[in-house]
């Protein structure tokens, strides 16, 4: 049957009406759950970490983001210098972890931190070697042997100013083949067999999954390092970095940290 005028226009007018209720039910037009500040994405928490924290923060950044739906916490792992130097020259981030008071003091002095920074686990030096200490090394004077390959921090970084305060107290001075950027990247040279001994942390051993053997020497006692954790005055996220610094410090993270081989303040 043909259709008049009129009956056109009520065809056309249906049809526009039902394309409008589809429209309205789903598909591409639907809109996007809004993320924790009204928004579709997610809210990035940035937190700068000494890179002797990678294991157990991962895990602790797991944790907050269950318990921050929405939250995506993203870490920037480095030598504490580095990463106090990036901060000071404005890279932005909400939460600074060091791995000695010095450093957090370079950026306390700068203006940077919101409050006062809290020291919240400590660390202690161990030498790294291969499994089985094929090379006999059981004290620190023994990485003095002159077929030893020895690796060390960079002496502005936490692990490598320890190193330097044993060696002060002890007498007793190494000679490193190389001195590395951070303490993930002298626990490798050894991992890998590049070098026969490292200057590391107890966690940074614990951590290698047998990779290196830890041998414990006496000295380490004289340079223990105390890690303090600060929210950053710009923190882009403030309030969500108040609740990282609460778990990294409260029970549960301290069991963490803890159970990572980080000793109490």
């Amino acid at each position: 049957m043909r259709k008049g005028p009129i009956g056109v226009a009520r065809w056309l007018l249906a049809a526009a009406l039902v394309t409008g209720l589809a429209g309205g039910c789903g598909g591409g037009g639907a809109p996007q759950p809004a993320g924790p500040s009204g928004s579709a994405a997610a809210t990035t928490l940035t937190v700068s970490a000494a890179a002797s924290l990678t294991d157990v923060f991962n895990r602790l950044g797991k944790s907050f983001e269950e318990q921050n739906p929405g939250t995506t916490v993203r870490f920037n792992y480095g030598g504490s210098s580095d990463l106090a130097q990036q901060i000071v020259n404005g890279a932005p981030a909400d939460v600074f972890a060091a791995a000695n008071t010095s450093t957090m003091t370079t950026v306390f002095k700068a203006g940077l931190v919101n409050g006062q920074p809290a020291t919240f686990v400590t660390n202690v030096l161990q030498i790294a070697v291969s499994p089985g200490n094929p090379k006999a090394v059981h004290k620190f004077a023994d990485l003095t042997k002159p077929d030893l390959k020895v690796v060390v921090c960079a002496p502005q970084v936490p692990c490598g100013s320890a190193t330097q305060q044993v060696e002060k107290a002890t007498g007793v001075t190494l000679k490193p083949v190389s001195q590395e950027p951070d303490v993930r990247s002298a626990l490798s040279k050894v991992a890998t067999g590049d070098a026969d001994a490292a200057l590391v942390y107890v966690t940074d051993v614990k951590s290698s999954g047998g990779k290196v053997e830890g041998v414990d020497f006496p000295d380490a006692s004289k340079a223990l390092n105390q890690y303090p954790i600060a929210v950053l005055k710009n923190a882009p996220h403030a309030d969500l970095a108040d609740r990282f610094v609460a778990l990294v410090r409260g029970p549960d993270g301290q069991r963490v940290l803890k159970n990572a081989g980080f000793g109490t303040p």
